[in-house]
């Protein structure tokens, strides 16, 4: 039975993913710097205790954001150890640090195996097939709300400061950071049109570009779940209980003159992230893999069999 180590296992996001781990099949080993039991302390300022709680390891989860601080020393460590790394990161620039340093990794490293990102990016693979380029693609979010965990708002401060308080998009073929005021606007979702946020950017900006040649991604979020967002008062998420959260992941591919359209529909987005991310750990081990390195899901996988693999969590309509 494999093990694999959950890097944050008592955030709520962290214990989705043990508790996936372990239907699966796969042994959990929960690390992080606060864990009880039978779980492995370890902090990234001190790469021994990284590599201490990676040994014996076949693979590695990170779910500790910011991951602007955590995705270089436990991708360090997994890379001393020799075992694929997968994260959760929803942080534009930590993610594009994480392409950028990693480069000739020799041992997997899929960074946004999330809900953002990973999700996002398997659906625009699914709707190019074998092209690798494309005109535009946009990714609109469909939450019925939001209510975001402490790591998701630490996070969200943090690329904040990065950004000086700017906003950024993925235009021209390349990230650009600016000060212009969101925009509202209707999507036209397979449901009913909903307003939404244009310009609301999420990790695909980075995931998708990686391995698609694309001069403009655009993704879009629901007017409520940017509210709920917004709003300091909105409770944080700390328990993995039932929500009522809906959601439909509606995307929107142009190239070579056609429109291709791949859906996704579920509820909870921060539970649908430990199939997304333990999914991803089992095809790396079984070698069901299409390149090597560093990799954003849609380049790693087989996007319409991966996705179709999440049958039971999400349902998905694939061109």
């Amino acid at each position: 039975m494999s093990a694999v180590v959950v890097y944050g296992a008592t955030g709520l996001t962290g214990r989705f993913v043990v508790a996936e781990l372990a239907k699966r099949g796969l042994t959990p080993i929960a690390a992080g710097r606060r864990v009880e039991g039978d779980g492995r302390q370890a902090t990234v300022d001190d790469p021994g205790s990284l590599d201490r709680a990676l040994a014996g390891a076949a693979a590695v989860i990170n779910c500790a954001g910011p991951f602007a601080t955590t995705a270089g020393p436990v991708i360090e460590a997994a890379l001393r150890a020799g075992i694929p790394y997968v994260d959760v990161a929803a942080e534009i620039e930590a993610n594009v640090s994480t392409f950028a340093d990693y480069a000739g990794a020799q041992t997997p490293v899929v960074p946004a195996m999330a809900f953002y990102g990973g999700l996002g990016d398997l659906l625009v693979s699914a709707a190019l097939g074998e092209r690798t380029t494309a005109d535009e693609v946009h990714v609109a979010y469909g939450l019925s709300s939001w209510q975001p965990t402490q790591g998701t708002r630490d996070a969200g401060r943090v690329s904040h400061d990065r950004r000086a308080g700017r906003r950024v998009r993925f235009r021209n073929g390349g990230l650009e950071y600016h000060d212009d005021q969101p925009t509202r606007e209707k999507w036209q979702f397979p449901d009913g049109p909903r307003e939404v946020i244009a310009e609301f950017t999420m990790a695909d900006v980075v995931t998708v570009p990686s391995h698609v040649a694309v001069p403009e991604v655009r993704t879009y979020m629901s007017v409520e779940a940017a509210t709920d967002l917004a709003n300091p008062d909105t409770p944080a998420r700390d328990e993995p209980g039932s929500t009522d959260q809906t959601f439909v992941v509606d995307v929107v591919v142009r190239a070579d003159g056609v429109e291709r359209r791949a859906i996704a529909r579920g509820r909870d987005i921060y539970a649908v992230t430990a199939p997304l991310a333990v999914e991803a750990v089992r095809r790396l081990l079984a070698g069901q893999t299409r390149t090597t390195g560093v990799a954003s899901a849609g380049a790693m996988f087989d996007a319409a069999d991966f996705l179709r693999s999440l049958s039971p969590y999400i349902s998905v309509e694939l061109p």
